[in-house]
C-alpha cells in the first residue's frame, strides 16, 4: 500500500464544510418556502444542525492550523457522505440534483489520503448511491414527475460510474504530483546536505590556514626557550616547556590533517578547478571494485576550469557512483569543451539502461535496481538544470550506460 502524508489542514476542512452547511439549509428553505414542495423540513434541518455543531466542536477544541492525520481527515469526509447521503434520502434519493455533490468528499480522499481510505470511502459512496436509489422519501412535486424505470436505472448507473472514474482519475494525477513533490523535498535536502558539507569544509580549511600562523609563532618561541641558560638549568620548567612543545607537535599534526583532505581545501580546490578533478576524485571514492577509468580530453594541457558548485559536486558524485556500481571493467569519460560550454560523456561497460526505464529516466521513483528509490537521477538532473545546464540518458554501442551532462564554463 502506497504511503503518503497529507497536507489537509483542519481549518480548510472545516470552511468547506460551513460552505456546505449554509448552502443545503439555503436549498432546503428555498425549496420548502418558495418553491412550495413538501419535504420534511424538521428533519433536513436536524441533520444540518448535528452538522453545525460537530463543526464547531472541531474547530473549538482543536488549533485551526493542525494537520490532520489520515485517520483524522477520514473520519471526516465519512461523516461529511454520511450527512449528506441522509440529506438525499430525506430529499428524494437519486433523483435529487444535489445527488452529484457525494463526489466531493472522495475527491479530497483520492486528492490527499493513502489508497485503502480512498478506496473504503469510494465503496461507502457506492453503497450510499444503492441505497438512496431504492429507499428515500419522495418528494411530492407541485407537477406531474414521473420517471421511466430504465431513466432511474441509467441515473444510478451514471452516478456510480461517475464517482468510480472521478476517483481513479483523481487518485493517479494526486498520486503523480506527491511523488513529485516528495522527490523534490529529496532534492532540496540532498542540496542542503552537500552546501553543509562545504560549509564545514570552508571552516576546516580556514581554521588550518588562521590557525598555521600564530601556531608557528609558538614554535619560535618554543625553540627560543629550550636554549635558554636559564631553562637549561631548571629541569621542571625545562619538563613543561617539552610538554608545550609536545602539545604544539600534536595541533600541528592535526592541521596538517585537515590541510590534506581535498574536500576541505574550499579555498583552492572548490573555488574553481578542472572537472576532470572531480570525476577523479568521486571515482576514487566510489570504486571499491578495481574498476579501470579511462579518460579523454579533448586537449590535456588546455583543460578549462569551471565553477564549482555544490549542484555539480553532487550531480557527478552521483552519477559516478552509478557508473561504478552497474560497470563490468571500465568507465570511458571524454571531456570536450568549446567557448561556451562543456561536454563530458560517462559511459559503463554494464548492461546499459532497459528500454522501459530509458524512456523514464530522470523521473523520480524510477530505479535500474530492483530495491532503489530512482531519486538520485531525478536529484542529479534538477542540480544541473537549475545551474543552467543539461544531461541526457541513453545507451552506447556496446549496450552500456550513456550519460551526456553539458554545463557553462568560466574560462
Amino acid at each position: 500500500m502506497e504511503s503518503f502524508t497529507n497536507n489537509i489542514l483542519l481549518s480548510n476542512l472545516t470552511r468547506i464544510r460551513w460552505v456546505a452547511i449554509i448552502g443545503q439549509f439555503l436549498a432546503i428553505i428555498f425549496v420548502f418556502y418558495y418553491l412550495n414542495i413538501s419535504i420534511p423540513i424538521y428533519f433536513c434541518l436536524l441533520i444540518i444542525l448535528i452538522s453545525v455543531l460537530i463543526n464547531s466542536y472541531s474547530f473549538l477544541n482543536n488549533k485551526a492550523d493542525k494537520y490532520l492525520s489520515d485517520k483524522q481527515a477520514f473520519s471526516f469526509l465519512i461523516f461529511d457522505t454520511i450527512q449528506l447521503s441522509i440529506l438525499l434520502f430525506l430529499t428524494g434519493g437519486i433523483y435529487n440534483p444535489f445527488s452529484l455533490l457525494l463526489i466531493a468528499p472522495l475527491i479530497i480522499s483520492a486528492s490527499y489520503l493513502p489508497i485503502f481510505y480512498s478506496i473504503c470511502l469510494l465503496l461507502l459512496s457506492l453503497l450510499n448511491v444503492i441505497i438512496i436509489s431504492k429507499f428515500f422519501i419522495p418528494i411530492q412535486w407541485n407537477q406531474l414527475f414521473e420517471v421511466p424505470l430504465y431513466f432511474a436505472y441509467g441515473l444510478t448507473i451514471a452516478l456510480v460510474i461517475s464517482l468510480v472514474f472521478i476517483f481513479i482519475y483523481v487518485y493517479l494525477f494526486a498520486s503523480s504530483s506527491r511523488k513529485l513533490s516528495a522527490a523534490l523535498s529529496e532534492t532540496q535536502s540532498a542540496l542542503s546536505d552537500q552546501k553543509k558539507i562545504s560549509e564545514i569544509g570552508s571552516l576546516s580549511a580556514a581554521a588550518a590556514h588562521e590557525l598555521s600562523t600564530p601556531l608557528n609563532t609558538i614554535f619560535l618561541i618554543l625553540n627560543d626557550l629550550k636554549e635558554n641558560k636559564f631553562i637549561l638549568n631548571n629541569s621542571s620548567i625545562a619538563k613543561e616547556i617539552g610538554l608545550l612543545k609536545s602539545e604544539a607537535d600534536r595541533c600541528k599534526e592535526i592541521l596538517l590533517t585537515l590541510s590534506k583532505n581535498p574536500e576541505n581545501l574550499k579555498d583552492n580546490f572548490l573555488d574553481k578547478t578542472k572537472i576532470s578533478n572531480i570525476i577523479k576524485l568521486n571515482f576514487d571514492k566510489f570504486n571499491s571494485q578495481n574498476i579501470k577509468l579511462n579518460l579523454n580530453m579533448q586537449d590535456k594541457n588546455g583543460e578549462p576550469l569551471i565553477q564549482i558548485k555544490d549542484e555539480l559536486i553532487y550531480c557527478f558524485g552521483n552519477i559516478i557512483q552509478n557508473a561504478v556500481q552497474h560497470a563490468r571493467k571500465i568507465i570511458n569519460v571524454e571531456i570536450k569543451w568549446n567557448i561556451k560550454e562543456l561536454l563530458i560523456t560517462i559511459e559503463d561497460d554494464g548492461i546499459g539502461f532497459k528500454n522501459d526505464i530509458l524512456e523514464k529516466v530522470g523521473q523520480p521513483y524510477i530505479s535500474k535496481k530492483e530495491n532503489g528509490m530512482g531519486l538520485g537521477i531525478f536529484i542529479a538532473k534538477n542540480l544541473i538544470e537549475n545551474i543552467g545546464g543539461s544531461i541526457a540518458f541513453s545507451n552506447n554501442k556496446n549496450k552500456g550506460a550513456k550519460v551526456e551532462i553539458k554545463i557553462f564554463r568560466v574560462t
